[in-house]
Formats: C-alpha cells, structure tokens, sequence
C-alpha cells in the first residue's frame, strides 16, 4: 500500500473515531432529557397514597411517614413529604361521620378518630407533611369544605396529583 492510501485509511479510521466520540454526548443529552425528573439532592421526596377504609392500615402509614421523618433527621437529610386522600381515604380527612355515603365510618374508625386525627395534626403541624384531598370525591359525596381538618388541601385529582409528584422523582409509596 501506497502512502497517500495508508494515510486516507488512517484518516478514514479517525473520522470514524471522531464521529463516535461527537455522537456519545449527543446520545447521552438524549437519555437525559428523556429520563424522569430525579432530586439533585438528598431531599427525602416521599408520596403515600391513601384510597382504602381500614383505619389500622392508615395508622400505619402514619406511622411509616413519621419513621420515614425519623430516618431522615438522623442522617440530617432534608424531607418533602406528601399524603393523597382519595376515594376512601376522606374518612381520615373528617369528623364528618358521612353517613350515607360509600365512605360511612364504621366502628373501628370511631374509637380511633381522635387518635388518628391528633397524629396526622402533627405531622402536619410539626413535621411539616403536605396532605392533599381530592376533590372529586369531595364532591362526590357533597361534603362541606368547612368540614375538613385543618392543614388539608383541596387538589382537583388524587391520582393526578401522584402522578405529578412521581412525574417531578418523589418516590409511590402505598402501605398494605
């Protein structure tokens, strides 16, 4: 082989070479961007999802979230921590016995609800977890906004607000 033709396949070799190392980058900003918002930090960013009846299940997320908190305040970590009420879920957000309704109390959840209500006024309060009702079961059932705990918020879908929040890298959590 001639130089002029050693040199054009080395050359050849190289822009081969050259084209892989430009489209690496361009591959890798592709995954990227396709790639689900994650945290940049170590923020403990949690959703719990609540659509069920059974008052001993949702003491226990309640208890979940705050050892979740305990957790990350031993490790000095940063947490964003929310709870979504759906379906029947709104029995926890009340005091409203909604009879009448799918979501009617039932006995168990009347010798629990001080309990439970003082528990999730703290994490409110003192632990700082966002809780989200949703409002199309509110109004499903027509009840008063009036009637809610204090500290909850109205969000237009339950469902949509978890997707959202897994949408923006908090973690699905849903206590059996």
């Amino acid at each position: 082989m001639n130089a002029t033709a050693s040199f054009l396949q080395r050359a050849a070799t190289l822009a081969r070479r050259a084209s892989r190392l430009i489209a690496l980058p361009m591959v890798a900003l592709a995954l990227a961007m396709s790639m689900p918002a994650v945290a940049q930090d170590d923020t403990q960013r949690v959703v719990y999802h609540v659509d069920f009846a059974d008052s001993t299940r949702y003491s226990a997320t309640l208890t979940s979230i705050n050892n979740l908190i305990n957790d990350a305040e031993q490790k000095l970590l940063p947490w964003d921590v929310h709870l979504v009420l759906v379906g029947h879920g709104i029995r926890f957000a009340t005091d409203d016995p909604l009879e009448g309704t799918p979501f009617a109390a039932d006995e168990a959840l009347n010798e629990r609800r001080d309990e439970l209500k003082g528990r999730l006024q703290t994490l409110i309060d003192v632990r700082e977890v966002k809780v989200h009702l949703c409002d199309v079961t509110r109004n499903e059932i027509g009840l008063s906004e009036d009637k809610l705990y204090e500290g909850i918020e109205l969000v237009g879908s339950g469902v949509a607000k978890i997707a959202d929040l897994q949408r923006d890298g908090y973690a699905y959590l849903k206590i059996q």
